[in-house]
This record gives structure tokens, C-alpha cells and sequence, in this order.
């Protein structure tokens, strides 16, 4: 279950405090995966990150009942002098990670990657397409009840995307996502749950097509 009760979230800008939610309150029924969809500036990126504790409501709470990933494919944290390889070990080790379950994570990325030697190189040298590979792979090397997915998906090319697609449907059967998107198509297969973030409301739909309706007659 996530419950958001009565959140401010706002931002200093150079013109002013810019209010993203005002005493905003959902309440996402358990078990349910979410797909969080908007125009361009609504603020699902924002709402995302709030959800999974990267960044805090200036008043209110959230509460996530189950672990939570961090957003899948976040590249932002590898260390460029380092290569993958050795970037993964350094999660895996935050984590916990050892012996045997060290070296099933860092195969488990290397093979879902597909970067060849590339694997042992410095990340500061990778492409950003290769970076997102990495990322997403480490992201899914891990269980989590909630699996944050902000456009992951929208990256690579076709192989990779059909590839990254159905990790996530094997994964749905245990573990949930919460994705913002913009392409239908993914949360049709991917979600059973929507929330539409509009003019810093949030509307919520059990039934997705109405959702997607809501979402379109927006846009």
C-alpha cells in the first residue's frame, strides 16, 4: 500500500516558490501496479522521487508498506574512474552482497547488460545507452516489493527495450512497479492501476482505460 497524506512539495526558483502539490492525499490500494502518467511539468518525475524517499514534502508524509527500489536505470551514482564491474560490486556490498550472492549479482548484471569487455572498462568511457544497461540490470540484480521505473524502458534500442519489458512482467508476479510513462502501450501490459498527476491534483482509476482517457483528453 502507498499512502500520501496531505503533502506540500515547492521549489525556490529564480522566479519565486514554485508549488508542485498543495495538501496533496492519495491513498494506492496494495498490490496494485501503478502507472503514473501526465503531461510534460505535471509532476510524475516529482511524485516519483517523493515515493521513493529521494527527495522529502516540505509537510505531509508518505508511507510505502514493502522495500523500494531506487529509479531503474539511475546511472547517476556509478563512479566514472571505476568500471562496471567493479561499480556493481560497491552496490552489491552496500547491500549486503558476499561471496556466492556477490558473484551472482555481478554475472547476473554482465550478462543482462550485453557490453562485452566494455563490462571492465572505466564508466566515465561508456555511452549513455551503455551506462543505462548497466544500471537497469543492477537495478533488477536486486528484490524488491516496489520496482520505481521513470522512462527506463524509453532507452536502448529495440532488443534491450523488448528485453527490459519482459524482466519486468517475469518480476510482476512477486514484485510491483511504479512507472511514469508516456507510452500506453507500456501501461496496458504493465499496470492494473492509475494515477493521472494534473495541475498538482492527483486522480486515481482502478479501471486503466478510463485513466488513459483522462490522460488523453488532457494532452
Amino acid at each position: 500500500m502507498i499512502e500520501i497524506r496531505n503533502i506540500t512539495k515547492s521549489y525556490q526558483t529564480t522566479t519565486g516558490r514554485e508549488y508542485i502539490f498543495r495538501d496533496l492525499s492519495v491513498l494506492v490500494p496494495p498490490e496494485r501496479n501503478v502507472a503514473l502518467i501526465g503531461r510534460n511539468g505535471a509532476g510524475k518525475s516529482t511524485l516519483l522521487r517523493l515515493i521513493g524517499g529521494l527527495d522529502v514534502p516540505d509537510r505531509g508524509h508518505i508511507k510505502v508498506s514493502g522495500s523500494i527500489s531506487w529509479p531503474v536505470g539511475l546511472s547517476g551514482g556509478f563512479q566514472g574512474t571505476l568500471s562496471a564491474r567493479e561499480n556493481v560490486k560497491f552496490v552489491a556490498r552496500v547491500y549486503g552482497a558476499e561471496g556466492e550472492r556477490m558473484r551472482q549479482i555481478v554475472k547476473f548484471v554482465e550478462e543482462f547488460a550485453e557490453i562485452g569487455r566494455y563490462f571492465d572498462r572505466p564508466v566515465k568511457t561508456f555511452s549513455s545507452g551503455m551506462r543505462s544497461r548497466v544500471a537497469f540490470g543492477l537495478s533488477l540484480a536486486f528484490d524488491f516489493d516496489y520496482y520505481l521505473i521513470d522512462e527506463a524502458m524509453s532507452t536502448g534500442d529495440a532488443h534491450f527495450r523488448n528485453k527490459a519489458t519482459q524482466a519486468f512482467k517475469d518480476r510482476i508476479s512477486k514484485s510491483k512497479v511504479i512507472l511514469v510513462t508516456h507510452s500506453m502501450s507500456q501501461v496496458r501490459a504493465m499496470c492494473d492501476y492509475v494515477l493521472v498527476v494534473d495541475d498538482g491534483k492527483v486522480y486515481a482509476y482502478n479501471d486503466i482505460e478510463s485513466g488513459i482517457k483522462r490522460y488523453e483528453s488532457e494532452s
